[in-house]
């Protein structure tokens, strides 16, 4: 099935606000709390809702600095690919870590405590990184926005 009007305005508090209450969602969305709670099961059993998680914040946790990493591999074969994906997916400082079109094959969205610290993840983890020939790194100067939502 696809997503009606209410559909959306429901995934669009849920975004915000995860944690609210199937009463209070309902009053916000103006639907009954039964046929409110419903929806979100059926959106959760579909598939568009995903995941509850809580959102911590970086600083607050000591990982302040974010830098992007654009990685080059030595081939595009399917096990090269492979053994990239599974070796990266086991950092646990890698937070994101996309397959691109354009010069640099993946990039990765890296937290570390700072330089200092992104340096002994680059040393114990990305210089480790099976089939790779190139790697750029870019520190962020400072976190313009961000969201977690997405348009609906």
């Amino acid at each position: 099935m696809g997503l009606d009007a209410l559909d959306r305005r429901i995934l669009t508090v849920l975004q915000s606000s995860g944690r609210i209450s199937n009463s209070d969602l309902s009053e916000k969305v103006n639907l009954s709390p039964s046929a409110c709670h419903r929806r979100v099961q059926r959106l959760d059993a579909e598939g568009y809702i995903r995941n509850y998680v809580a959102l911590l914040d970086a600083r607050k946790m000591g990982v302040g600095t974010t830098v992007f990493v654009e990685i080059t591999l030595q081939g595009q074969a399917d096990e090269v690919l492979d053994a990239f994906e599974k070796a990266v997916a086991r950092i646990p400082d890698v937070l994101e870590c996309h397959l691109m079109a354009g010069t640099a094959d993946y990039l990765l969205k890296v937290v570390a405590e700072n330089t200092e610290d992104f340096a002994r993840i680059h040393r114990q983890f990305l210089a480790r990184l099976p089939g790779v020939a190139q790697m750029q790194s870019s520190f962020a100067l400072r976190t313009v926005f961000k969201t977690t939502a997405l348009p609906v």
